[in-house]
């Protein structure tokens, strides 16, 4: 029953982000968004859901989606917080060494310092297989050297490192396995350049391109040979806190929407009274509501440990919860019109960021085919 009733506790801590998002402006510039991490990094929100022994508040999932989400519905979305507690939190969290937990958790958790993530190849894509950014290891010194490119990389200028996931060769079989990387900012050969993006967010897009960074062996995160379990360990939590930043926007939309339709009147009732105008925005509602059943199921059979179960689900929410977005944006901005595309009412730059949420981290044809494979069990096509 946890995952379809909320507990007071929840409840009490939807309230209060709720609350908080309130007394800040959009995050529009970077200052702002600065500003508004640092402020609910303060009240504990942005390290939610890392161990209390480093300085978070030793909750999961299921609470650090919850922020977001209620970010997100009062137009306050940080799209970091899929990356800096979820991603990398979360993987040096569960495989991280003692020093490396020491040393970047607490300042992960209290906002002083922001980890991006590289995953993303030009040529590779949703097919982590062909990710070709390689790491080798010095034999004199037992440095690691990372050659490579990543692009669509978030907010590489405000973190202090990025998470890279490259790839080892296996000494028994030859083959490259995955592996991840902690590469600091200032590294020497790690370069970056910005990605001229139609979207308007505070997070800028990056190309990254790692031309023999020399790192310690301490650089690695967890065991050589773990490293598609630490991957995914990564990856699900990401698709959960990207079903939240699609639910806290579509619903953000809806409010913009309902308060337009009870205000305007045409005719002799205001517009919302029209079932023409109504229905569609139930409708809207009723998918965002039923894609936060499925992230909330995700969330919690991942900090219950069930990490396949949360795969499936993880997946089935990020889909869901894009497509209720899409629909919720467009239906409110059709809602208002012309007065939709204004910058007064501020859905217009929506309809290019609510696509984020079918298209990031993953695909929704790519879900399709995971659901298509491992639940349903038919055969593949590649």
């Amino acid at each position: 029953m946890t995952t379809l009733i909320e507990s007071e506790e929840h409840k009490s801590l939807r309230e209060a982000v709720a609350a908080f998002a309130k007394t800040h402006p959009h995050t529009t510039t970077p200052e702002d968004g600065k500003r508004l991490w640092q402020d609910a990094a303060k009240l504990g929100y942005i390290g939610v859901n890392l161990p209390e022994a480093h300085g978070g508040g030793g909750a999961g999932i299921t609470e650090l989606a919850l922020v977001l989400e209620e970010l997100g519905a009062a137009g306050n979305p940080l799209l970091m917080m899929i990356v800096s507690p979820a991603i990398c939190g979360t993987v040096i969290s569960r495989f991280g060494t003692e020093e490396q937990q020491r040393d970047w958790l607490p300042s992960l958790a209290d906002g002083t310092r922001l980890m991006a993530f590289g995953i993303t190849e030009p040529d590779a894509g949703s097919n982590s297989h062909r990710i070709t950014t390689t790491a080798r290891r010095d034999a004199a010194t037992g440095d690691w050297i990372l050659t490579g490119r990543k692009v669509f990389v978030s907010g590489v200028d405000i973190a202090d490192a990025t998470l890279i996931v490259g790839r080892t060769e296996d000494a028994r079989t030859g083959k490259l396995k995955p592996c991840l990387f902690i590469v600091p900012r200032d590294a020497p050969g790690f370069e970056r350049r910005p990605i001229d993006m139609e979207l308007n967010a505070v997070e800028r897009q990056f190309e990254l391109t790692l031309d023999d960074v020399r790192l310690p062996a301490d650089a690695l995160v967890g065991d050589e040979d773990a490293g598609l379990l630490q991957l995914f360990a990564g990856l699900n939590p990401e698709r959960v806190m990207t079903a939240a930043f699609g639910i806290g926007m579509g619903r953000y939309a809806l409010s913009r929407a309902l308060e337009y339709a009870r205000e305007r009147t045409v005719w002799k009732t205001p517009i919302g009274a029209h079932q023409a105008i109504a229905h569609p925005l139930a409708q809207a509602h009723i998918d965002l509501e039923l894609a936060r059943l499925m992230m909330q199921k995700a969330a919690h059979l991942y900090d219950a440990g069930d990490d396949i179960g949360a795969g499936e689900a993880a997946n089935m929410a990020k889909y869901a919860a894009g497509e209720a977005c899409v629909k919720a944006v467009d239906q409110a901005v059709h809602t208002l019109g012309g007065n939709g595309l204004t910058r007064e009412y501020g859905l217009a730059r929506l309809i290019t960021a609510s696509r984020v949420a079918r298209i990031a981290p993953v695909s929704r044809e790519m879900i399709l085919n995971y659901v298509s494979h491992q639940t349903l069990g038919l055969p593949k096509s590649y």
